[in-house]
């Protein structure tokens, strides 16, 4: 059974620096897709950053250059480093996995959108305060 765990929320002032992790259990495939995605309240869940078992990574424009999304297959432990956070806010932040990668990504569909992820953490809540 998959079983995913994230840690590492809190809270920061707008400008400073997290770093999530999400400890992963239980994977069954070769292959993966793991991402991070985003709900703020009152807002849909977004996708964040990815990485794939191919070492192909893809981050959401708005968090380019400032976020940064790493995996320690020894550890199978998922991390995203999250420098320059802005707007103020309290997303919650979620792991999620998919067998599939990026290469068997189904065409013309993006990795941002949360409904083609099977397999997801409870969240770790961030809060970032002005």
């Amino acid at each position: 059974q998959v079983h995913m765990v994230e840690s590492g929320g809190g809270s920061v002032q707008a400008g400073g620096s997290l770093n999530l992790s999400c400890a992963a259990s239980g994977w069954p495939h070769n292959t993966y897709s793991m991402a991070w995605f985003r709900q703020a309240p009152g807002k849909e869940r977004e996708g964040v950053a990815l990485i794939d078992s191919d070492g192909i990574i893809r981050y959401a424009d708005s968090v380019k250059g400032r976020f940064t999304i790493s995996k320690d297959n020894v550890k199978n432990t998922l991390y995203l480093q999250m420098n320059s956070l802005n707007p103020p806010g309290t997303p919650m932040y979620y792991c999620a996995a998919e067998y599939l990668t990026l290469r068997q990504w189904p065409y013309g569909v993006s990795w941002s959108i949360p409904q083609y992820f099977g397999y997801w953490g409870q969240g770790t809540q961030v809060t970032v305060s002005s």
